[in-house]
């Protein structure tokens, strides 16, 4: 990716400010995306057990889902930084959006052959549009407005996210689990065609709407950190965005491998013994919790740090993984539903305090961000190979080690005034 340079100043991404209403338009329109992208990164928590049930796999083979649809992260974030940065944020949207109708799309040969590998593919591609679309709107969020409140402005729009989360598990324990008889080792895999169209449909008119929306552009605007004549400003030379990015991979690896454990941990005798139908209506406890969080947070993060807000929410999820490490009996499951909560504001917090003051080298930090999101194919396949090792419930002492680290980039991290 090419470099920008400034001789005087560093420019910053910003939206002009003359037009308010356009902006909370701008802001309107993109919670739909948001929703949409929650929606189905959450449906994939149904898939993991109704996959794991009807190819006979193992959690670590089932936890390629994970690792397939949050690699595409790794691969295809820092393109899709360099191609917003080309065509400019709202035709990234675009793009985005077409590219995940034909993942979408890709489920009915996947569905109609019944191969294993082919629903991998279709994740990839599917998680490869909402990549661009990750890439694109969030930094488009933390620039509606003043670079200040930035945290709250993300964090209110990734409540929306947090909606699609909650919706999308009931969505598919109506649609997907009783359907496929996973409960009862049914070998059937005719049941994803239907939700898959309802998505394609869904993401292509939003592709239609956004392409035709007059949004605000970005723009460059001086601010009043200068940075050397022969020094780049490449995003990597920003300690606190780095650090960041190590932050997003640990977070979104726990948030995922908790998720993506859920229903078979809800179903084992020792804590609530339901059938996967059932523990299915509690995963939208879990994203449910976050949705709450995240609209309390944006609030909340108006008077109090981010960082603190951060590194108290880390310290909550670190007590409750200990208790369902530990505990048992509906104990053991109310408190890593409850980690949901903690969970809220943590994204949005550490991408808008990563994104801090990078001026010009915002989307190059952006893609570095959504790459560091592939945190959601490791930790959750790591988390796999424990629960084979050692059992389900021991194997959540994993996300832990995550949380611990998020807490130190609340409370140091992600300080700006060091230069890596």
């Amino acid at each position: 990716m090419a470099i920008m340079q400034s001789n005087t100043a560093t420019e910053a991404a910003q939206i002009p400010t003359g037009d308010q209403s356009g902006h909370r338009f701008a802001l309107v329109a993109l919670t739909s995306l948001f929703f949409m992208w929650g929606f189905i990164t959450c449906l994939n928590d149904i898939l993991i057990p109704y996959l794991k049930g009807i190819f006979e796999l193992n959690y670590a083979q089932a936890m390629l889902v994970q690792f397939c649809f949050f690699g595409a992260y790794f691969l295809v974030s820092l393109p899709a930084g360099a191609l917003v940065s080309k065509i400019g944020y709202q035709k990234g949207i675009v793009t985005g959006l077409s590219i995940s109708v034909v993942g979408c799309l890709l489920f009915i040969p996947a569905e109609r052959m019944e191969v294993y590998a082919l629903f991998l593919g279709a994740l990839f591609i599917l998680a490869s549009g909402i990549t661009i679309l990750q890439v694109s709107a969030n930094p488009y969020v933390t620039a509606l407005g003043d670079e200040r409140t930035a945290p709250s402005r993300l964090t209110l729009t990734q409540g929306f996210n947090s909606l699609g989360t909650t919706i999308a598990p009931q969505f598919g324990a109506l649609l997907i689990l009783p359907a496929a008889g996973v409960a009862a080792g049914a070998a059937s895999a005719a049941v994803i065609e239907v939700p898959y169209l309802i998505l394609a449909s869904a993401l292509a008119i939003l592709a239609i709407v956004f392409a035709f929306l007059n949004l605000p552009a970005i723009v460059s605007s001086a601010t009043s950190e200068s940075v050397s004549n022969t020094e780049a400003a490449s995003a990597w030379s920003y300690r606190h965005l780095v650090l960041g990015a190590i932050a997003i991979f640990v977070y979104v690896g726990a948030e995922v491998s908790i998720g993506s454990f859920l229903v078979n941990f809800i179903a084992e005798d020792s804590i609530a013994g339901l059938e996967e139908s059932e523990a299915a209506f509690y995963i939208s406890l879990y994203w449910g919790g976050a949705m709450v969080g995240r609209f309390a947070g944006a609030l909340i993060m108006r008077f109090i740090s981010a960082g603190k807000v951060l590194a108290i929410c880390s310290i909550g999820s670190c007590v409750l993984l200990l208790i369902t490490v530990t505990g048992s009996g509906y104990l053991a499951m109310w408190a890593v539903l409850a980690v949901g909560l903690c969970n809220s504001i943590m994204f949005p917090t550490i991408f808008s305090l990563a994104l801090a003051k990078l001026g010009p080298s915002t989307s190059q930090g952006s893609g570095i961000l959504c790459l560091a999101i592939v945190g959601g194919a490791i930790v959750p396949l790591l988390q796999g190979l424990l629960a084979d090792q050692i059992g389900i419930q021991l194997a959540f002492v994993l996300p832990i080690f995550c949380y611990l680290y998020i807490l130190y980039y609340g409370l140091s991290g992600h300080r700006t005034d060091k230069r890596a």
